[in-house]
């Protein structure tokens, strides 16, 4: 169990919120040491910032708003995080094809995706380009009643579902390629 001190300022994410609890249980499950992790959409960090605590050799955070990047630099400092392994990044992974082509140059253990079931749909068909052949997705922020949508969109792009956690009316889904 690890503590993880935070000052959300303007960005999203406190940490108790249902999603975020699921994602935090789901990587402490995941994480064993050494790891490379890419949290997308990172808000105050707050998940990334979990994963380097964890055990996580490599962290990156990215989010599309500068306030969220400086908040999470700002928290992993107040949490003692060793800049050397984390990365904080400003970009759109979606819609900027140059930042895509930048951040999925490199292949991750685990891609956390703690947003909202339409983003994680959009952000389907780029998942597996980012993951390593063993890796892991781990996506929360789904509403109950857009599972069946948001599981869809991972399996026509060759992730199936291997886990599915639920809190009150939200889901977190981990996932891996399609052998």
């Amino acid at each position: 169990e690890v503590t993880v001190l935070m000052d959300p300022g303007m960005a999203f994410g406190t940490g108790t919120h249902e999603t975020t609890r699921l994602c935090a249980a789901m990587l402490e499950k995941y994480i064993h040491g050494g790891e490379s992790v890419l949290d997308v959409g990172c808000g105050s960090g707050i998940l990334s910032i979990a994963a380097s605590l964890m055990g996580a050799k490599e962290t990156y955070a990215i989010d599309i708003d500068p306030v969220a990047a400086r908040v999470a630099a700002e928290n992993a400092e107040l949490n003692g995080i060793d800049m050397s392994g984390y990365f904080i990044r400003i970009g759109d992974i979606l819609s900027d094809e140059k930042f895509r082509d930048d951040i999925s140059g490199r292949r991750y253990d685990i891609v956390l995706a703690n947003i909202v079931a339409n983003v994680i749909i959009a952000f389907a068909p780029v998942i597996p380009q980012l993951m390593k052949p063993d890796g892991k997705l781990i996506a929360s922020g789904i509403i109950a009643d857009r599972l069946d949508e948001v599981l869809d969109a991972l399996k026509a792009n060759g992730l199936e579902a291997v886990e599915i956690c639920s809190g009150e009316d939200w889901r977190a889904v981990l996932a891996a390629k399609i052998s």
